[in-house]
């Protein structure tokens, strides 16, 4: 029998807010039935396995993160775009850390192909159209901003910085400022040294 009220919706938000709170790595279908005081079989019913949880709040996190990027890019280009891009995505990773690591889940090709991922990498193209690269330097900046970006985000989050007295705001606004002229005067076709 299936439990009043919960739906893969509602247990897919539910594993997404556990996420955040004991980290993603952590939740399990298991884990879940705890946080509705449901047996474990109970929710069989709607999630196959706690790798179908772990994509499902991939794929929310995904699109979440998303709606998020491209509500911080409307009407911006150029540095501002590239900030307000850079910024969405640290301020998600720092308010839900669990969704953030969601969102680097290795996913099979097809669930890949219909996820938001595709709109973050369209965001981050179109970003990078206001800076004038071509093929095959476009790609190269996609990977260079997302390895970036991950990156700086990554090592903030778990206290990396903390022994240092240089400001983080001061450091994350230097390399934006970094990106955008290297952007900006990148030489069509030029291998870097």
């Amino acid at each position: 029998m299936v439990r009043a009220g919960l739906t893969v919706e509602r247990l897919t938000r539910a594993g997404a807010e556990l996420a955040d709170e004991v980290g993603f790595d952590q939740v399990t279908v298991s884990a879940l039935a705890r946080r509705f005081d449901v047996k474990v079989a109970s929710l069989y019913s709607h999630l196959k396995s706690s790798q179908d949880l772990k994509t499902r709040i991939a794929l929310f996190s995904l699109a979440e993160l998303a709606d998020r990027v491209a509500a911080a890019l409307a009407g911006r280009a150029g540095r501002d775009a590239l900030a307000a891009f850079a910024d969405a995505y640290r301020d998600y990773a720092k308010e839900h850390p669990g969704r953030y690591a969601a969102t680097r889940l290795r996913l099979d090709p097809e669930t890949a192909a219909a996820s938001a991922g595709v709109r973050h990498a369209q965001m981050t193209r179109a970003i990078l159209r206001g800076y004038d690269l071509t093929e095959p330097d476009q790609t190269h900046a996609v990977r260079m901003l997302g390895s970036v970006f991950h990156g700086y985000v990554s090592l903030e989050t778990s206290g990396s910085f903390s022994h240092t007295a240089v400001d983080l705001e001061e450091s994350w606004s230097w390399i934006v400022d970094s990106l955008d002229t290297l952007l900006r005067t990148w030489t069509p076709g030029r291998t870097p040294s």
